[in-house]
């Protein structure tokens, strides 16, 4: 690890339970936050997110928003039920080509919220816990000169307390070790929870898929260098496993995610297209199966450009 990213690592690193929702509020002044849940058939556990967080964190958040990324469940009326805003992904922006993709229902929502600092989370957690929102949101509120925080946590799975995070390591991490060192320091790279100021959230593009947080990482690194950026540990983060099947998927956007960044900073020469079609393989009654799954991703402008963007909350 590089001597500058150890220090960095030292400095800028903190627990939850250093911000305690009393010293947010009192550091909270006249800042204003928006949570954002993007939410793909998340009624089982999206309600009591929304719940929590309203409940434990009054007076801090602004706003509670739940990006309905075309749930096929009710996820929709559960989230405003539990007194979230709700807004379907595809009618944000309407006039835009409508995109697939979790980066998709993050980058939209600059468009319909209004706080000066935007908390993201995933709306998949079980037991949830408001420090996880609280817990980012605390270093941006306390140190004007940061512009992004992330979460870092242990990933329990099948009783182990710390197997999940596979595609981080399998994927994620090597990657970031090999091209981007100054970025090594960041325990959960691909957290789903982390926070930014609006300033330069609205100042960096958005990839539409599961690379989308590599990319911000890398992006916000270039417009405000590594001592902007802060994590905390937010302690244990559990939800549903994905299959390994999806997260091959996954791992073959967050690929295309570097590739993406690689060749716009000149570190690569491209020689040819990666294709976007992933074939795997199932066992069937024959033998195997091959499944071909496309991983396209795309990659939404600074929101800061688009000319004729409305104001925020005029949908």
């Amino acid at each position: 690890m590089l001597p500058e990213v150890r220090g960095w690592l030292r400095r800028r690193t903190s627990s939850a339970g250093d911000w305690p929702v009393r010293d947010l509020l009192a550091a909270k002044g006249a800042t204003t936050v928006s949570v954002v849940l993007p939410a793909r058939d998340e009624r089982a556990t999206v309600g009591e997110i929304v719940e929590i967080l309203r409940r434990e964190l009054d007076g801090l958040l602004d706003e509670v928003v739940v990006i309905d990324s075309r749930s096929r469940d009710d996820t929709a009326r559960v989230a405003a039920r539990a007194g979230a805003r709700v807004h379907a992904q595809d009618d944000i922006l309407p006039h835009l080509r409508p995109l697939d993709g979790k980066g998709e229902a993050l980058w939209k929502s600059l468009a319909v919220t209004r706080g000066d600092v935007v908390v993201f989370a995933d709306a998949d957690i079980r037991h949830f816990r408001a420090s996880l929102v609280g817990g980012v949101l605390g270093p941006l509120l306390a140190d004007p000169t940061l512009v992004y925080v992330k979460g870092c946590y242990d990933r329990p799975l099948d009783g182990a307390p710390n197997g999940g995070g596979r595609v981080t390591e399998l994927v994620a991490r090597p990657l970031i070790n090999l091209h981007w060192p100054e970025l090594a320091g960041f325990v959960q790279p691909l957290a789903g929870e982390y926070a930014g100021r609006r300033s330069a959230l609205e100042r960096v593009p958005f990839l539409t898929g599961y690379g989308v947080e590599l990319g911000l990482l890398i992006d916000l690194l270039d417009l405000a260098g590594l001592d902007a950026f802060a994590q905390v540990d937010l302690g244990s983060r559990e939800h549903a496993p994905q299959s390994t099947e999806a997260l091959g998927a996954m791992s073959c956007q967050i690929m295309l995610a570097a590739w993406s960044r690689l060749r716009r900073q000149g570190k690569i020469q491209a020689r040819h297209e990666p294709s976007c079609l992933l074939a795997q393989f199932r066992r069937g009654l024959t033998g195997h199966d091959v499944c071909s799954r496309d991983i396209t991703i795309a990659e939404r402008p600074p929101m800061l450009t688009l000319p004729d963007r409305l104001p925020a909350g005029a949908y």
